[in-house]
């Protein structure tokens, strides 16, 4: 495997899990598709590094839990401002 791929995984479970923050968050920060940063956190960093694998995929649920609550909150924030324009 090329070492840029495996050492980006190593970086992107890190920043995921020092930050506490989403898979559309690291891919942004990252500059690189949030595909990328799903195979490289479900399917490479298994391989590479299973510690940290285990680690970042504690976040993942978390996030996974969480996501009905940060759409229904974005939801919110939309329509709230619509209102205030007019």
């Amino acid at each position: 495997m090329n070492d840029n791929m495996e050492r980006r995984a190593c970086d992107l479970a890190v920043y995921i899990i020092e930050n506490r923050t989403t898979i559309r968050a690291a891919a942004k920060h990252f500059g690189v598709s949030k595909s990328t940063v799903h195979k490289d956190l479900s399917e490479r960093l298994r391989d590479i590094n299973r510690p940290l694998y285990g680690q970042v995929k504690e976040i993942l649920e978390i996030n996974k839990a969480e996501r009905h609550i940060r759409g229904g909150l974005a939801t919110k924030r939309k329509y709230k401002g619509n209102r205030e324009a007019d």
